[in-house]
């Protein structure tokens, strides 16, 4: 029976262990914190992650926990549209998941072979060409036929293997929250929920999750919110972060006011934004019988500005499964990293033209991105989505 180690309980860590061991491998899953819990807010999966899903097996799962986000259009702060809201065609539209309930399938997907071990701090790694591939917290040595790194943008296994790589902040910090629907507002038929607000280095989106009293639609509804402001994370409590919110938001459209009058300070999660610069050179790294590879944001951290992190590390899951079950084993590795790497790279260009036009600042600046925001960003998005939706799983 072949074996696996995963680096990093996340969402793409858990998804290529439960694929690994529905295909009968027996896989170890090294967790660092020492419970595995997803953050209480949500994620949204462009048609490639969804894809990715159906391709490692959990598409019955995600149908029902995914609710569709129509496009809403873009707006200025004073209300005056940008981008107008637009009919997406449903196989190009998105969708958004709670993150507890995308946690949930991806757990019961795990199964019996893969042991969870938490409290696991990942120190060394080992990637010999005479050797099984290994890594070790110190106290023990995990070894096996192949080793998957999917602990996250600070990825110990990545700083060893790829230190050309190096993490910087992206210039911004970013809000989210779910109100659940018990504390939700009901909403005027003239206030559109589904939408983005672009102003000086300010954003905020809304999504509903599901219809309200419907729990068919989602086990865990709501309305998600994201808002992301230029410059460093916040030190103050989350009752303090709430309340700047609420002063950088003022005056914005509703239900942008409303949405956070209506939000406790215990639903707010706040994250850097982080990425890679430069990516790493290469992805998979043959040892012995195997190898290691990278996966997610331990390969290719970006900005969250077109929504591919979680997109990119299903298909890494996906395309790593698939090369498995076609390739012997080192061959795989080296159709992983020369499949994954021209796909990133493609995702964090499209990613960082696209943060190039949101988050422009000065009175010049933003009159240019405002003009020409109708055109530029329905192109970038439109190019973004079709290279998105140019992904296919290895056959």
């Amino acid at each position: 029976m072949r074996s696996a180690v995963v680096v990093g309980a996340g969402l793409g860590g858990m998804a290529v262990a439960g694929v690994l061991a529905r295909s009968g491998w027996q896989v170890t899953l090294l967790e660092r914190a020492d419970r595995v819990r997803p953050e209480a807010t949500a994620v949204v999966l462009w048609p490639n992650g969804v894809r990715a899903l159906r391709a490692l097996g959990l598409g019955d799962g995600l149908d029902a926990i995914a609710t569709p986000l129509p496009d809403g259009g873009v707006r200025r702060p004073d209300g005056h549209w940008l981008v107008q809201p637009r009919s997406t065609p449903a196989e190009r539209m998105p969708v958004v998941v709670h993150r507890e309930d995308l946690h949930d399938a991806l757990i019961a997907g795990l199964g019996d072979r893969v042991e969870l071990r938490t409290g696991v701090s990942v120190r060394t790694v080992r990637a010999a060409s005479g050797e099984r591939p290994a890594v070790g917290d110190g106290r023990h040595t995990y070894e096996a036929d192949l080793v998957v790194a999917a602990d996250g943008t600070d990825s110990e296994i990545r700083r060893q293997l790829a230190p050309e790589t190096s993490v910087v902040s992206s210039g911004c910090a970013a809000w989210r929250a779910v109100i659940p629907w018990y504390r939700a507002p009901q909403l005027p038929d003239d206030q559109p929920l589904q939408g983005e607000t672009l102003g000086a280095g300010y954003r905020f989106l809304a999504a509903s999750l599901g219809e309200r009293g419907n729990a068919g639609a989602s086990r865990r509804g709501g309305v998600y919110w994201v808002a992301t402001a230029a410059g460093a994370p916040r030190p103050e409590p989350p009752e303090v972060q709430l309340a700047l919110l609420k002063r950088w938001f003022a005056g914005w459209p509703a239900p942008i006011g409303t949405l956070l009058d209506a939000t406790d300070p215990d639903d707010v999660v706040q994250q850097e934004i982080r990425e890679l610069r430069p990516l790493p050179k290469a992805y998979g790294f043959p040892a012995g019988p195997g190898g290691v590879v990278l996966l997610g944001d331990a390969a290719h951290a970006m900005p969250p500005h077109l929504g591919q992190g979680a997109c990119l590390a299903f298909e890494d899951a996906a395309t790593l499964a698939g090369l498995l079950r076609e390739s012997r084993l080192p061959d795989a590795v080296t159709a992983y990293d020369r499949l994954r790497r021209p796909r990133a790279a493609t995702m964090v260009r499209q990613t960082r033209r696209m943060s190039a036009v949101l988050q422009a600042r000065g009175r010049l600046a933003l009159r240019a991105r405002d003009a020409a925001l109708g055109t530029i960003s329905p192109r970038l998005r439109n190019t973004a989505a079709a290279a998105a939706a140019a992904w296919q799983p290895p056959s």
